[in-house]
């Protein structure tokens, strides 16, 4: 697809933010998964935009009070496409920013663990809203891999309990109303707070505190490139704005070889938990 020169100019102007870069922090959203096939939240295709209600099953309060509520979260979980989402070029371009030594953070609001697949470090990660690849006792606090419990709701367990406890089970995701994990929003606003440049990617920019990273970033001198489909609250005081899919984005910005590359060996994408 051909880019019209409004955006050719603004791709070009990120991609010169990034090459001069020394200390990139990049924070992602729902936005940089699409092309791997998974749906957004609030886009104009979003999940939650077409199905309001599926937003409760996301609420810790209504998760814990009402076992409706988990039996139906149990089953999305089943039947996400996350399980046989793939990395896209979008992905691979930020391993290539990492691979060149630019990348310090990467601060993720996904929770479908692709970056990591993709072959970026997991030590550079900062799944700020957790990961759907991890089940967690919200009594006991045991936490393991989801496959095994994933396993038991498919063969009958509508709502498994903790094996340890007895507990409600939940994926080690952050829902509405609950906090997020200290340490990590930590790491990330200490990260903002050194980064020459913060890249948003694929984020709408309108969950906080995750959005707040962007004016922390930029109150201590870092520049801003935005990458959305959609405007954001952020666009007036950014550097770069860029429209264009993130699959051929962002390749663009880095400039690696990323569209025709396909992912590290043995990273291929998930298997459904079995």
């Amino acid at each position: 697809m051909m880019m019209s020169p409004a955006h050719a100019d603004a791709v070009a102007r990120a991609r010169g933010l990034v090459s001069s870069a020394r200390r990139v922090v990049v924070l992602t959203g729902a936005g940089i998964s699409t092309d791997s096939g998974i749906p957004d939240f609030r886009g104009p295709q979003g999940v939650w935009t077409r199905n309001p209600e599926a937003e409760r099953l996301s609420t810790l309060q209504a998760y814990l009070a009402d076992g409706d509520v988990r039996r139906q979260a149990w089953q999305a979980r089943l039947a996400s496409p996350a399980w046989s989402a793939t990395p896209n070029a979008g992905h691979r371009a930020l391993v290539d920013l990492e691979r060149g030594g630019n990348l310090d953070v990467l601060v993720t609001q996904n929770i479908d663990g692709l970056h990591q697949l993709a072959g970026n470090d997991p030590a550079r990660v900062v799944e700020i809203h957790g990961t759907m690849r991890e089940i967690v006792c919200m009594s006991c606090g045991d936490r393991g891999p989801a496959g095994p419990t994933l396993d038991r709701v498919r063969n009958g367990e509508e709502d498994p309990a903790c094996l340890r406890c007895g507990g409600i089970l939940k994926s080690a995701t952050i829902s509405f109303g609950q906090s997020l994990v200290e340490a990590d929003l930590e790491r990330a606003e200490e990260a903002a707070r050194h980064c020459d440049l913060l890249l948003a990617a694929g984020t709408s920019l309108g969950v906080y505190p995750a959005a707040g990273l962007v004016p922390l970033a930029v109150a201590h001198g870092a520049a801003l490139i935005v990458a959305n489909a959609e405007p954001t609250p952020f666009d007036r005081i950014a550097d770069a704005v860029v429209r264009d899919p993130l699959s051929q984005a962002l390749p663009a910005m880095v400039g690696g070889d990323t569209a025709a590359s396909p992912p590290p060996s043995g990273t291929s994408g998930p298997a459904p938990p079995s």
